[in-house]
């Protein structure tokens, strides 16, 4: 679908999330990067690019992405959603 369309955000999420279901860490961070490029995500796609990035042991992408999903959690009233991500950060401190 991806291919069909590249401007299909949904397309390029669903490919992302299968992509981590595969363990494809690398090319799921792209697929996200490229989803967050085009499309105002309200903090789920953060929860994968920092799932992913940590399987890469890039810690410090997965802080920022936990620190973006905070704020669109935030903004799109997901409050539940951005205490998970600050404790998560707070896990990641010392990584």
């Amino acid at each position: 679908m991806v291919q069909s369309d590249p401007t299909n955000a949904l397309a390029r999420y669903g490919l992302a999330n299968e992509l981590v279901k595969a363990e494809n860490y690398e090319e799921a961070v792209t697929a996200l990067q490229e989803y967050l490029s085009m499309n105002d995500d309200e903090g789920a796609a953060y929860r994968l690019l920092a799932y992913a990035n940590e399987k890469l042991k890039r810690y410090a992408g997965a802080r920022e992405a936990y620190k973006k999903g905070i704020d669109a959690a935030t903004r799109h009233h997901h409050p539940s959603m951005a205490a998970e991500y600050e404790s998560k950060l707070e896990d990641l401190e010392d990584l």
